[in-house]
């Protein structure tokens, strides 16, 4: 059956875009096929004015102008992933069917007893809190635990690690033996295989909650860990547990510091919901908002290109309340230096490894940034086969590059999960030259399944970024809008047939 063809002439488009045609045919399966936007030019110019008397006008439908075509309805947002609350993670249970939480209840028993021991003996006691909200915290809640239960204050130190060490170094050991402490106590540091301490004889204790072997301590130390425990503590929620039984006033002293360290952590959007204890009242006392400001600020010294750990220090044993930190003059100038820092180097565009899975973000800065833009990025970038954002600084040590790993929001919810320190362990074995993992040192690839990186030569950074093919397009790496066009391409009954078939006939 033959269809009527029916053309609307818009009087004020420019000729490559002068007709839209629709197509119909009364009863036909054609009926009212909109044909877009084809151009008047050479043979189709020449047929169109030559057909122009024969062809008759019945109906015309013509509901769409130039200006409303302008305006395309905006493509809707992809709904972001769904993510389980931390809470939520399941838990092991011992051989009763009792959960194992926060850490194994020996491990606890062990940690109580040496606390109280420490602080019946009155001897020096040396405490080594990490640098960040989560060490700062717990090395707090345990001082304070230690002079409510009576050892004088002037007995009790604290080491804080140089930028980039770790306290294996040989600088750092004869730095912690020059307190001559007869305790230490090793707070949310990361946890490896090693010498003591320090040569000089001590009681040792590691509080700690990164992934670790159960042989990954010092020697001669005993350690308390929450990594085989999930949901995964944090180190400052741990000491709070350890310390919360031992004395009355550990808990009105000490439940404001335990929710910035695991806020610092595990982010201010946690839902302290079973296992975790009840903060409700905490949270009525100091607000949500007091408290999650007061991460940011002790934070910021040790993310400065000056790394002013003392001073955040300094600042929170001081303090009685997150409201003391706030009005800090030091700290508040350290944020605004740490934003600023952020700010500059965040928007560094990513390029991508070989397979798809790897971002790589790379940065030069003297402060400690890299982990802040991870973290952000993590929350942005979407793909189907992204697992990994990694963000490289080459400026915040000399000859070395300091790298932060994510896992990006859509992949956290992947079953299998995706293993940070797996994956980085995974690349560097696929190296052509089997002496890399060992080149890359101890520093590589620690902390956390979710929440990786490393501290590792230049030189064999870049070897590991080649094996990744950074830039190289994966074999099908044809977009399904590219094929989506190339097919639309192939259509066979286009307007120039119609007109061909009518100069034939």
């Amino acid at each position: 059956m033959r269809g009527s063809l029916h053309i609307c002439q818009l009087g004020n488009v420019n000729s490559s875009r002068a007709l839209e045609i629709i197509a119909f045919s009364k009863g036909s399966i054609a009926a009212k096929q909109k044909i877009d936007w084809f151009p008047i030019r050479g043979l189709l110019g020449a047929q169109l004015t030559t057909k122009r008397s024969v062809i008759r006008t019945h109906q015309i439908e013509m509901k769409r102008s130039a200006s409303s075509i302008s305006k395309a309805s905006p493509r809707a947002k992809k709904p972001r992933p769904s993510v389980p609350e931390y809470h939520l993670t399941p838990s092991i249970r011992d051989e009763s069917g009792e959960i194992v939480w926060p850490a194994p209840k020996a491990q606890i028993e062990r940690a109580r007893n040496l606390i109280l021991e420490c602080a019946s003996a009155g001897k020096k006691t040396l405490i080594i809190p990490d640098k960040d909200a989560d060490g700062l915290t717990s090395g707090a809640i345990l001082q304070k635990t230690l002079v409510a239960l009576g050892l004088k204050p002037q007995l009790i130190s604290a080491h804080i690690l140089q930028k980039g060490c770790n306290i294996h170094e040989e600088s750092e050991r004869a730095a912690m033996a020059a307190h001559k402490p007869e305790y230490i106590f090793v707070l949310d540091q990361g946890s490896r295989k090693g010498p003591p301490v320090i040569d000089d004889p001590h009681k040792a204790l590691i509080i700690d909650h990164h992934w670790a072997l159960e042989d990954d301590f010092p020697d001669g130390s005993d350690h308390v860990t929450a990594c085989n425990s999930p949901p995964v503590a944090t180190s400052s929620l741990l000491t709070y547990h350890i310390c919360n039984s031992l004395h009355e006033k550990v808990h009105e002293s000490c439940d404001w510091l335990c929710v910035m360290g695991t806020h610092g952590d595990l982010g201010n959007n946690l839902k302290w919901e079973p296992p975790f204890p009840d903060m409700k009242a905490t949270f009525k006392k100091y607000t949500k908002k007091s408290l999650n400001d007061a991460v940011s600020l002790i934070n910021a010294p040790r993310r400065t290109a000056t790394y002013d750990v003392p001073a955040a220090w300094a600042a929170l044993t001081a303090a009685s309340s997150p409201s003391d930190l706030l009005k800090n003059r030091s700290l508040l100038e350290a944020r605004a230096e740490v934003n600023a820092e952020v700010e500059r180097c965040t928007h560094t565009a990513p390029k991508f490894s070989g397979d798809a899975k790897i971002a790589v973000f790379r940065i030069n800065s003297a402060a400690q940034v890299h982990p802040v833009i991870a973290t952000r990025w993590a929350g942005h970038l979407q793909s189907p086969k992204l697992e990994v954002i990694l963000v490289a600084n080459e400026g915040y040590l000399p000859g070395m590059v300091n790298f932060s790993c994510r896992i990006p929001r859509s992949a956290r919810a992947r079953d299998p999960p995706v293993n940070i320190i797996e994956v980085l362990k995974g690349i560097a074995a696929k190296a052509p030259n089997p002496t890399l993992r060992e080149r890359l040192g101890e520093s590589f690839a620690r902390g956390h399944k979710e929440a990786s990186g490393g501290i590792v030569p230049k030189a064999e950074f870049e070897e590991f970024m080649d094996i990744l093919e950074i830039g190289k397009k994966p074999k099908d790496s044809s977009s399904p809008r590219k094929a989506k066009k190339e097919a639309a391409s192939k259509q066979s009954n286009t307007l120039m047939n119609y007109f061909g078939k009518q100069t034939a006939a």
